[in-house]
């Protein structure tokens, strides 16, 4: 049995009393108020994955909920579609929420993924004289603002005596990223899997450190206030879907390269890569998960990335309010 399916296992008894409150199919009363659910994705995310398997399709259709997926470049961006209400569910890094947090999006934390320090990195060309962080200072390092790659970056400077003052930000796309790294436009790049596994197989590019020891990283699986509130079996038959996708996922590799690799336009063996260090899951929020994130929230406001005080707690879900407290 190897870690992920333990940790899924450990957490079956935390879902089983909202699997119980559920039944097996969806209380009517949510559904018959809820026509539509309009999902954020990512094309290289779990949402990706759920979308691509259809499992939510079928579990809503049957409640009479049509689900619109709606594709987003990067974290950032989803979470301005979350701000305005395009979309009621979204799932993204750890910097994006509290950055939104800071432009008063009405969001909630649903959930989150394993912790996975692994699947981020900061890169250098091959022949780079760049050996480590503290060579960074006064170079260009691309990064899209606002992502949870944003906070490794801040972490590591710290870590080694800079301030993000002592180097050049050049705020890309992932796809703008790569092309300015190919062309020497940049001296490093600080970005996330799978464009990570790309960048070292096909680029030949070296890293100068993860995010291990760093900053944990998770991906959270987030919800406009509204919509949590209004509907939570739904929002609650979501997670589920999630877990369930995960365990999946994690114990076939293989398919779920083959499924990211269609969504995503890149190779197989790039995902396979990719999914060896990326431990799908599931998992309600604790206070652990909290502080971490209030962690990150305080850090890009020390730095002056968020001009306010975040309080990542204001964005607690009803549902998780008293079970916490109690912790």
């Amino acid at each position: 049995m190897n870690t992920t399916t333990s940790r899924l296992i450990k957490h079956t008894r935390h879902w089983a009393l909202g699997a119980l409150l559920i039944g097996s199919t969806l209380s009517h009363a949510y559904a018959d108020s809820l026509h539509q659910l309009n999902v954020g994705y990512q094309k290289a995310n779990i949402f990706s994955l759920l979308k691509a398997r259809g499992t939510l399709d079928k579990a809503l259709e049957k409640e009479g909920i049509h689900v619109n997926w709606i594709q987003f470049p990067a974290g950032p961006q989803m979470l301005e579609g979350l701000n305005v209400g395009s979309i009621d569910l979204a799932a993204t890094g750890d910097a994006p929420p509290a950055f939104a947090q800071a432009a008063q999006a009405n969001l909630v934390y649903l959930g989150h993924s394993p912790a996975n320090p692994q699947t981020e990195a900061i890169l250098v060309p091959a022949n780079s004289p760049i050996k480590s962080i503290a060579d960074l200072k006064g170079k260009r390092v691309a990064l899209n603002k606002g992502s949870d790659v944003n906070y490794l970056l801040v972490k590591a400077l710290q870590k080694n005596g800079l301030s993000y003052s002592d180097i050049q930000p050049e705020y890309l796309t992932p796809d703008d990223a790569l092309a300015a790294f190919r062309s020497g436009d940049i001296d490093a790049w600080a970005i996330w899997d799978p464009y990570l596994a790309f960048a070292q197989s096909q680029e030949h590019a070296r890293e100068i450190t993860t995010a291990q020891g760093l900053v944990p990283h998770y991906t959270f699986y987030l919800a406009t206030r509204q919509f949590a509130d209004k509907h939570p079996k739904v929002a609650e038959e979501v997670i589920q879907q999630l877990e369930a996708t995960s365990e999946w996922s994690n114990a076939h590799q293989q398919q779920t390269a083959q499924l990211l690799s269609q969504a995503t336009g890149l190779s197989q063996d790039i995902w396979s890569i990719a999914l060896k260090r990326m431990p799908f899951g599931a998992e309600r929020m604790t206070n652990q998960t909290y502080n971490a994130q209030q962690s990150l929230a305080d850090t890009f406001t020390q730095a002056k990335l968020i001009p306010v005080k975040v309080n990542v707690r204001s964005a607690m879900w009803a549902a998780d309010k008293q079970a916490l407290s109690q912790h």
